[in-house]
């Protein structure tokens, strides 16, 4: 090989790397390459929000509104609503979609409403679903998809799921399977915290395993260049804020790495700061001493950096605190569930604080916990002063019957 050929031969090689790592095609991209023929000649409902975008973040409603061969006759709101203006937990009722004039519906509405009624489907084809997800279980987007999959099985509509990347990869695993005696909107599926899956991917999952009662004709959208391997930061999209709670990818890490710390309480985790679960910090640490001793846990893809600030909102409000601040340098090899409990440990052995004793004296319920964890064996492993390398290995079963039972469900390399 000359030397100008071997240059021209690492400038190709580089541009393909760049190419491969920006050439995701989310559903939605797929669909219009492919004139809508999904969806050709149907009368289609739409679950949207404001992170239903193609590439060139254009919404897939006006695309869908636009489009020559199908007609759209009602949206769906889930949890945060159509236009993402509710805050969580709170419910919203039916509405209009003023710039089309299209029926709102909400799947988050009062009286528990949390899937189609038969009204709402009446004259429908196929139901679309086309929402980006997080990867973590009790976001409740996904109870929101398997609770229309059932709706729409029972009404005969279609059901089609433009699918999505899922934001923490494709290959992680972790965290605690659900027990269905704490089944909940917040818990729906039998799996695991984290359980790496696409939406489309769950949605077969979902209907295969007959976790409802009614699954409907199920028509999944592929994406194009995504892998197992891909973090968001891999597929070269831009991130739309999927609620209010989750305005970047980075925070798609950092919830499931401080959520089940924050819902104890007892330490500050950066709320009322720009920093938000991405600190483990109160006025009794120590914060180099708590990094070196984080740090000293082997734990791959993650750093932990010596801290200091005054939270306005949360644990210590007003109050000057220090610890460890996390940082993710390896986003497909960093533990994240695990951090949590971590977390726990160092507060008992540096601090000499209990915090789940803490919480016990001064709460009545820890419902809203087990929900999350979906189970109590958290709650009970935290109460016997379990230390985190024994919580974490509890799960390996569960997560390895999960890991066995879903491969039959994946759709992409």
């Amino acid at each position: 090989m000359t030397r100008l050929s071997g240059l021209w031969f690492l400038v190709l090689t580089a541009l393909t790397v760049v190419v491969a790592a920006g050439t995701v095609q989310p559903g939605i991209d797929v669909l219009q390459s492919r004139a809508f023929r999904e969806l050709r000649g149907k009368r289609v409902g739409l679950i949207a929000n404001p992170a239903s975008v193609n590439r060139e973040g254009r919404s897939t409603i006006d695309i869908l509104h636009r489009a020559v061969g199908l007609e759209i006759g009602a949206l769906f709101g889930p949890e945060h609503g159509v236009e993402g203006k509710h805050d969580a937990g709170v419910e919203f009722p039916d509405g209009v979609h003023v710039p089309t004039g299209l029926p709102m519906y909400s799947l988050y509405g009062p009286g528990a409403v949390r899937a189609p009624t038969a009204a709402m489907l009446k004259n429908l084809d196929a139901l679309v679903y086309d929402v980006q997800d997080t990867g973590v279980r009790n976001y409740t987007y996904i109870s929101t998809m398997g609770l229309a999959m059932e709706a729409c099985g029972a009404a005969g509509v279609e059901f089609v799921v433009l699918d999505r990347p899922n934001p923490l990869g494709g290959l992680r695993i972790e965290g605690p399977m659900l027990d269905p005696k704490f089944k909940s909107f917040v818990g729906q599926w039998p799996i695991p915290l984290l359980y790496g899956l696409t939406p489309g991917e769950l949605a077969r999952m979902i209907a295969g395993e007959k976790w409802i009662a009614t699954p409907p004709k199920l028509t999944i959208v592929r994406m194009q260049g995504w892998n197992r391997t891909m973090t968001w930061q891999d597929t070269g999209l831009d991130w739309r804020a999927t609620s209010p709670g989750v305005p970047s990818a980075e925070r798609c890490f950092y919830l499931p790495a401080m959520s089940l710390l924050a819902d104890i309480g007892g330490v500050s985790v950066g709320f009322g700061t720009s920093m938000p679960y991405e600190c483990l910090a109160a006025p009794w640490f120590n914060a180099n001493q708590l990094c070196d001793w984080l740090q000293g846990r082997g734990l791959p893809g993650v750093r932990f950096l010596p801290v200091k600030f005054t939270p306005t909102r949360g644990a210590y409000a007003g109050q000057e605190v220090q610890g460890a601040r996390i940082r993710f340098t390896d986003l497909a090899r960093a533990p994240l569930v695990s951090l949590n409990f971590y977390a726990f440990e160092a507060a008992r052995r540096l601090g000499g604080r209990d915090l789940y004793a803490s919480a016990a004296k001064h709460r009545t319920s820890f419902s809203f916990f087990d929900k999350i964890n979906g189970t109590d064996q958290t709650r009970a492993a935290l109460k016997a002063g379990k230390s985190a390398a024994e919580i974490i290995a509890s799960w390996a079963a569960g997560e390895e019957s999960f890991r066995r039972k879903r491969a039959r469900y994946l759709l992409y390399p």
